[in-house]
């Protein structure tokens, strides 16, 4: 599709109404403020709230709209005010594009060969790790980050196995979940996971100290046991996606002194479960710009960049391409309603 735009334009999927079909056409490339980058996006990851964008005009404020976060790519560009330590043109890299936060702004949406992102949600790729790996980074590490945040977790928190302290990550083998069972062992937490039993071996191989399969009508009795048995002390806890009322009871029954803590990707409605001894908190960002931005930086320009470098945090769960570039986006987002189990769904730009 590239290569038939022309000069100062690029291709993109463009909604021009709520639930309307993408139009891929040619569009303006724009040029970035003092702290974006311009970037070459090369594969870009589906998440369910793009779905949600498209089909509902969730966080969508005006058409047309581009939707979509998670995109790998190159560098082509930088604003007159960005950071030093941002990447610089030319760098490989992964990024969180902002069209949630830009409520669709069609230069900040991922789902076109070229966008706008602030320099604060990029990181830059070691050569080990692919452009369709990197792409399903972004969202997923910086919503399991944003749940430590939540939840009052310190960046710095790092305990050791002698220090038997345990995290319940509930629904392990999607980006999310696979994102806490991976930075919650990196900050020490004996990780005690639940996914279907197919996915067991590979959270265990991601750093789950102990994973039970959430079918299980036992599940939460062999959990509260086998914490319970390993001495461990249990009292926050993550819930990627799955049963509320089951973490809550997990947590009251283990927490020791003072409240147990649960961050909830899910949304807490109205009418959700409560549990007395147990603070569910909504899975959020630092309110305000300065501070999202921030915590942005902290995510992709300081942790992520340095545990990818490391080998330490690997990109997960496995990858599934959708073929036709751009024009795979539809299929794409028809697979994920349907639903989709232990894999991230990618389509190559």
């Amino acid at each position: 599709m590239s290569s038939s735009s022309a000069p100062g334009q690029h291709f993109a999927a463009v909604q021009s109404s709520k639930g309307h079909a993408l139009e891929y056409v040619p569009r303006p490339t724009p040029t970035p403020g003092p702290t974006e980058l311009l970037i070459q996006v090369k594969s870009l990851a589906l998440n369910p709230v793009d779905h949600f964008m498209c089909d509902y005009g969730f966080m969508v404020d005006s058409y047309p709209a581009i939707m979509g976060s998670d995109i790998a790519g190159v560098v082509l560009s930088a604003g007159s005010s960005v950071p030093s330590d941002a990447p610089k043109p030319g760098t490989r890299v992964a990024a969180f594009a902002p069209s949630f936060f830009a409520k669709g702004a069609p230069d900040y949406g991922a789902f076109q060969e070229r966008v706008l992102v602030p320099a604060s949600n990029v990181t830059p790729l070691p050569d080990t790790v692919s452009f369709n790996d990197a792409s399903i980074l972004p969202m997923a590490v910086v919503t399991a980050w944003s749940g430590w945040y939540s939840i009052g977790l310190a960046r710095d928190t790092k305990y050791t196995a002698a220090d038997k302290q345990g995290m319940l990550v509930w629904g392990g083998a999607g980006s999310v979940g696979t994102a806490a069972v991976q930075t919650a062992t990196l900050m020490g937490f004996t990780v005690y996971a639940t996914a279907s039993e197919k996915h067991h071996e590979y959270l265990k191989s991601l750093g789950a100290h102990k994973v039970f399969d959430y079918k299980d009508e036992n599940v939460k009795d062999k959990i509260i046991n086998a914490v319970r048995q390993d001495g461990v002390m249990l009292h926050t806890g993550y819930l990627a996606t799955g049963s509320l009322q089951t973490c809550l009871e997990i947590l009251k029954e283990l927490k020791g002194e003072g409240p147990s803590k649960l961050a909830s990707a899910p949304r807490l409605q109205e009418g959700s479960p409560t549990m007395e001894g147990v603070e569910a908190k909504f899975v959020m960002a630092p309110p305000g710009d300065e501070a999202r931005a921030e915590h942005f930086h902290f995510v992709f320009g300081e942790w992520l960049k340095e545990k990818l470098a490391s080998g330490e945090f690997v990109p997960s769960p496995k990858v599934q391409v959708i073929d036709r570039g751009l024009e795979g986006l539809d299929h794409g987002l028809d697979l994920l309603k349907k639903g989709v189990s232990g894999v991230k769904l990618v389509v190559e730009v």
